[in-house]
């Protein structure tokens, strides 16, 4: 985004609404925004002393898979975006009144990508579900839990398992006592 308009223009303000393609690595390796989607940006950039104010939204489409079941999920964010855009010469004024400064660069322009990245990858879920009661997979064989809810294993502790076979053993003995 150019602001070469506002550089000497305290007050003054410019708003940008359009459509651009999201850039790679919006995303979590479970759920983000696929690059080249399209972000909707509504942004006013207000010149301030310091620099350029910009404030406003960003929206876009979040694809990815469940956490638990891995079913495919898709939804919408959207994020508030505040963010001063120090004037290349208040850099390190501004750096020290803010925990994160960012600049304009040298030829008058801002670059969204980095604050638009840092806003919506830290606003997705970090596990995300398809929804809040889906039971998931079975952690034994993979088995949709949906499917069956009563779906379980008979687990046996290894330390017991060669008193299952000696208990196998003693029902048999008293079988045969019991016949003969």
């Amino acid at each position: 985004m150019n602001v070469k308009e506002l550089r000497d223009s305290p007050g003054s303000s410019e708003t940008v609404r359009r459509a651009a393609d999201a850039p790679e690595g919006f995303g979590t390796p479970l759920v983000g925004i696929a690059e080249h989607s399209e972000l909707d940006v509504d942004l006013r950039f207000d010149s301030v002393h310091e620099g350029v104010l910009a404030s406003g939204t960003a929206a876009g489409l979040v694809q990815g898979q469940c956490g638990r079941c891995l079913d495919a999920i898709s939804f919408p964010l959207t994020v508030d975006v505040t963010q001063l855009f120090a004037w290349p010469e208040n850099v390190q004024e501004a750096a020290e009144d803010e925990d994160e400064t960012r600049a304009v660069d040298s030829d008058l322009t801002v670059n969204l990508e980095p604050v638009l990245r840092d806003l919506m990858v830290s606003a997705l879920p970090f596990a995300p579900v398809c929804r809040d009661d889906c039971p998931g997979l079975c952690s034994q064989c993979g088995f949709r839990m949906e499917e069956d809810l009563e779906h379980e294993h008979e687990q046996l502790d290894p330390r017991w398992a060669e008193l299952a076979g000696l208990a196998e053993q003693l029902n048999e003995a008293d079988d045969d006592r019991s016949s003969a």
